[in-house]
Order: C-alpha cells, then sequence, then structure tokens
C-alpha cells in the first residue's frame, strides 16, 4: 500500500500549505526510475533559479534532500551565484547527496571558450566540489560553433571536472550535433503542457535513453479538464501536469522551482499519481 496522504486547502501560492497528495519516502524510492550514469534518480528534481544564500536556504535545500529530491538544477547565473553558493553551503561533504547539475555559456561572450572553462572553475567553487555532476551548455549560440563549446565541455570532462554532460534549449539536430563531440546524457529545454514546441526533442531522448528535463514545467497551467482531473483525484492541477509529464516519457525529469518545502513535498506527490488512459489523452 503506498504512503499517501491528503491535505485540503485550495490556495494556489506556492508558498502556502501543503495541498493534494503528499509522498512518503518509500513511495519516492519506488517510483525512482530515471539513471544517470550508475545514479537512479527520483524522477522529480528541483529547480533554483530564485534561491539565494541566505541560512535558511541552506536549510531548505538540506530539508529537500531529506525528502527525497536527489536531482537539483542550478545555473552559473542563476541569482548572481548565489544559487550555487547556497548548493554548496548546503550540500558540501555530503558524499552520497544529490546530482547537481548546472550551467554555463548563457550569453555568446560566455560561450567562447576560454569564458566557459571560467565558468566551470567558478561553479566548481561555489559548489566546494572537485567535480560537477552534471554540466549543460546554457544556450546555443549562431555565432558560436556548436562543435567548439561541447569540445570545451568534452576537455573538461576528460579532466575529471565533469561527470556528466548535457544541452539546453536544443533540436534534435542540434543534440545530434552534440553526440558526435561528447556523449550528452541530459537535454533540457522549456516544456509543459501549454510550451510543446519540444514533442521531437522528447521523443528523440526516450528512443535514445536521454533525460529530459523540462524547465518552467508547472507555468502557463492546462486546458479547463485539467482541474476536472485533479478533483476526480484529489489532487492539485500541479500534481496533474506533473503526472501528466512523467507519463509523457520514461525519461522526462521536471524539475519545478520553489523555495517552500510544503510546496516541494507537493510536488513529489505526483509521484503517487497515475492518470487514466482517457485522462492522459485529453491533455496531450
Amino acid at each position: 500500500m503506498s504512503q499517501l496522504r491528503r491535505s485540503g486547502g485550495s490556495s494556489r501560492s506556492p508558498e502556502g500549505p501543503a495541498r493534494g497528495l503528499q509522498v512518503g519516502l518509500g513511495v519516492v524510492a519506488a517510483t525512482a526510475g530515471a539513471t544517470l550514469g550508475d545514479r537512479t534518480l527520483t524522477r522529480i528534481g528541483l529547480g533554483t533559479n530564485r534561491l539565494t544564500d541566505t541560512p535558511h536556504n541552506v536549510e531548505f535545500v538540506r530539508e529537500a534532500v531529506a525528502a527525497g529530491v536527489n536531482m537539483i538544477d542550478t545555473a552559473h547565473i542563476y541569482t548572481g551565484g548565489d544559487s550555487e553558493a547556497t548548493l554548496g553551503g548546503a550540500l558540501s561533504g555530503n558524499a552520497s547527496g544529490p546530482v547537481v547539475a548546472t550551467k554555463g555559456g548563457f550569453s555568446p561572450e560566455e560561450a567562447q571558450p576560454d569564458a566557459l572553462r571560467a565558468q566551470v572553475a567558478e561553479s566548481l567553487r561555489r559548489l566546494r566540489s572537485a567535480r560537477i555532476d552534471l554540466y549543460y551548455l546554457h544556450r546555443i549560440h549562431p555565432e558560436v560553433p556548436l562543435e567548439q563549446c561541447m569540445g570545451v565541455l568534452a576537455e573538461e570532462r576528460e579532466a575529471g571536472r565533469i561527470a556528466h554532460v548535457g544541452i539546453s534549449e536544443a533540436t534534435v539536430e542540434q543534440v545530434e550535433r552534440a553526440r558526435a563531440v561528447v556523449p550528452v546524457e541530459a537535454v533540457q529545454n522549456h516544456y509543459n503542457l501549454t510550451e510543446r514546441r519540444h514533442e521531437e526533442v522528447v521523443d528523440y531522448c526516450a528512443a535514445a535513453g536521454i533525460l529530459f528535463v523540462p524547465y518552467f514545467p508547472l507555468r502557463g497551467g492546462g486546458p479547463p479538464e485539467l482541474d476536472e482531473i485533479a478533483a476526480r483525484h484529489g489532487a492539485t492541477p500541479s500534481q496533474v501536469i506533473l503526472a501528466w509529464l512523467l507519463r509523457r516519457s520514461p525519461t522526462m525529469l521536471p524539475i519545478p522551482g520553489t523555495l517552500s518545502l510544503e510546496h516541494l513535498r507537493e510536488n513529489l506527490g505526483a509521484l503517487e499519481l497515475t492518470l487514466t488512459d482517457a485522462e492522459f489523452e485529453v491533455l496531450m
């Protein structure tokens, strides 16, 4: 029997009290299915684009890991470097801690070889780590050859400063070009119920066994049927969206951002939610 709890309330605020389905650690472990190298990942992670370096947020990160999150996403540019620094403060010395993914090369200037190498080095310092678990090229720029950028990340991987390489906001053709230079083990694109430009990439990643990590997975809401489905399951609309994403592809790993432990637990509750075929199709 699943370790399922329900809580009341109808507020949509991400900082409000826990709502809908909540999940216990046993369910988190049982529903972990995505992999990165030899690591098995809980299929809902944590985005940290608003994370600032405060004692409260350091403790929040530790509590998120204790709740079952083992994939945390950040970037060199997030909150001026505070996001990475907060994760470093919270997780350094934790040998069995979560996978921490970060990114560099957001602007054309930052994607130049020397600048990209410098960002890797600075991220390592902020994260207080000798190796970054997963490093994405944050953006692809027409004026900077993709193969050049991926070549830098291949060098960093060979040197042991990066364990796994990813790419963000990429088409199938760009992923294939990147894979010709270095193994690509994750693709992070904007994708949710209302943002569907990357359907082909989702399917490509599933077929290739590559993690597909949708950012802003909850943005934009959904059709009117979303609220009806949530009500039938005693869940929140956000939980239904996450459950839909998890069913959409076996390599999907959403990273909803939050600064609230209760909201994070609500997100993890989607691991316990199974949509019917009809519910999945009506949202498709």
